[in-house]
């Protein structure tokens, strides 16, 4: 971590900060009355409390506007942080919600018309290689050690944030900060694995233990078990699937967030394929130009690994999801598993824990009596075109980001209000409420060894080496916005029968150049990515990258290897031993 080591700074020297406001009498009833449990005693809580009021001090009475999207970690926020920050700190924070497609809109509309909309976003850490080529966010490193050193926690230690790779431009700096993370897993039925008939019934047809699956072929043979064979389970017809295939802008995340990469599409690398990514995107090591996404180019995007991976997500949402699964969203999909009619879902988050966890009494069907989860969650299985070494699944980095249009006392104002929402003081109550671990120190929480046997595997798996295998979008990706826009229509047109995986795959991987080509003409032109745009390959007969050494991946012979499964329980021993 280059040059903002800022958890060097201890707590006594915050402590050393004398104040004698009196909203200390109102940071002291919310250390009391919400702000626990903490991995701070109350003294350091207060004292880190006395920094935020003497360093809010020139902003008391100003009112910024900040935007997140809809999940339970920014619902605490704008509904109950914002009333304790107003309180203790004099600053009014207007914090909106809207859905994830609205957040990137206003972040792209903002960074073109460089008018001030929102004082600061929770921005997905996807759009890292736009901001640190497009240089129209705040350096956060620079801000630091800059402008804004006066609103600058010393105690913000970001060497305790376990995304902070993931916000880090190429160039070594900081441009966002995380604010809350969440993984896709796979979800499935611990209660309905464990049951002998079950077990012994899959045993019998397919030749190996019924379990968590290690790879595609296991995940689909589960899937058809439980929607072919097994059927009903107490009375209520099951399914061994879910998923969703709304025509909507979440349709084309759920693709470039990670489904390619799981199938095996890219190339070796963490947190990213290089040179091909998770998108198909090639960009050569130690180079921070995009070449192209059509294997024309060298790149993966409708690739043979990746028109599978399409063709799987179509297939097994029309054979084993429930009726109605293809109009769902992102946000309709997830939380239909409380129904308990799913055995399994291999594109699942762990945002939606809590409220995978709420009580029978509010009409969730997946914990027993006692609110113990019937379910878990495990790493996610992988397509038969992975390799060791490549990208497992996607990790939800929602970070802070403050866009350069945005006034310089807003911008601190802003950044107090950011911070103050992942504090030490905060941070592990909102992991609570949210399950959106940012920080090593909360999720090792005592607090959270008490919790962990209600949470499915959770904080097992936050706990474990594996948590760095899931990544967000890389660098690779010139310019979010208009790339991740081109997704979903194309994705759509497979599941309406309009276009082939294939077809819909080379007309992506076609628009996607098309787009990176008018981005290479305006960075030569006006250094417009700073020189870091496109630099597209040449087109060529795709022979001649298919198969080649760093090249996109040559169709297999068999995309449907013998499935392969793990005992849960024997997984989470291995965490535990890690």
């Amino acid at each position: 971590m280059r040059k903002y080591l800022l958890g060097a700074v201890a707590l006594p020297a915050i402590m050393a900060v004398q104040s004698a406001y009196a909203d200390e009498a109102a940071a002291q009833k919310w250390i009391d009355e919400e702000f626990q449990p903490s991995v701070l005693n109350k003294e350091e809580q207060l004292a880190e409390m006395k920094w935020f009021i003497a360093a809010a001090q020139p902003f008391s009475g100003m009112e910024i506007n900040v935007l997140s999207e809809g999940i339970p970690t920014h619902s605490y926020e704008s509904e109950v942080l914002t009333k304790a920050f107003e309180e203790i700190t004099g600053i009014k924070v207007n914090h909106q919600i809207l859905g994830e497609g609205e957040v990137v809109q206003a972040v792209q509309t903002q960074m073109q018309t460089k008018r001030n909309l929102y004082d600061a976003y929770v921005n997905d850490s996807d759009l890292i290689g736009t901001h640190s080529r497009l240089q129209l966010a705040y350096n956060l490193t620079d801000f630091m050690a800059g402008a804004g050193a006066d609103v600058t926690n010393p105690g913000l230690d970001l060497d305790d944030f376990m995304g902070i790779q993931f916000t880090t431009g190429p160039d070594g700096d900081l441009y966002q900060m995380p604010d809350q993370q969440f993984a896709n897993l796979y979800w499935f039925r611990k209660d309905w694995f464990d049951r002998e008939d079950l077990q012994a019934a899959f045993k019998e047809k397919y030749g190996y233990d019924l379990g968590v699956p290690v790879n595609w072929s296991a995940y689909e043979d589960i899937a058809q078990f439980f929607s072919e064979d097994v059927k009903n389970i107490d009375g209520v017809d099951i399914y061994g699937h879910m998923d969703y295939g709304k025509r909507a802008p979440d349709l084309g995340w759920r693709m470039t967030d990670a489904w390619l990469s799981m199938a095996g599409a890219g190339s070796k690398g963490e947190p990213n394929g290089v040179p091909i990514d998770e998108w198909g995107i090639r960009m050569e090591a130690g180079s921070c130009n995009p070449a192209g996404a059509s294997v024309s180019r060298g790149g993966g995007t409708n690739g043979p690994a990746a028109v599978y991976a399409i063709r799987k997500w179509d297939e097994w949402l029309r054979a084993y999801a429930p009726p109605g699964a293809a109009s769902y969203d992102f946000y309709q999909s997830l939380p239909a598993l409380s129904q308990g009619n799913v055995a399994q879902q291999i594109f699942w988050y762990t945002a939606f824990t809590a409220d995978m966890v709420a009580p029978k009494s509010a009409g969730n069907n997946t914990v027993d009596d006692e609110g113990t989860p019937l379910w878990r969650m495990a790493p996610s299985p992988h397509g038969p075109y992975w390799e060791e070494g490549q990208k497992v699944g996607y990790q939800d980095v929602g970070s802070w980001t403050i866009l350069n249009s945005t006034p310089e006392d807003r911008a601190k104002a802003a950044w107090l209000y950011a911070q103050f929402v992942v504090s030490k003081t905060v941070d592990t109550k909102k992991s609570h409420v949210g399950l959106t671990f940012i920080r090593d120190s909360t999720v090792r929480h005592e607090s959270f060894t008490e919790r962990a046997p209600k949470l499915g595997g959770l904080v097992e798996f936050y706990r474990s080496p594996d948590r760095v295998a899931w990544s967000p979008t890389g660098i690779n990706v010139p310019d979010y916005p208009k790339l991740a826009q081109l997704w979903w229509q194309q994705i759509g047109d497979v599941n309406s029968g309009a276009f082939t995986p294939q077809e819909a795959m080379d007309r992506l991987a076609g628009e996607m150049d098309q787009v990176m080509a008018r981005m290479q003409a305006a960075d030569e032109q006006a250094n417009v990515y700073g020189g870091c745009g496109p630099r597209l390959n040449e087109e060529m007969d795709p022979s001649e990258w298919l198969g080649k050494p760093d090249g996109p991946k040559a169709k297999l012979d068999n995309e449907k290897p013998q499935g392969e499964t793990v005992n849960y329980d024997e997984l989470v021993a291995r965490w535990a031993a890690q």
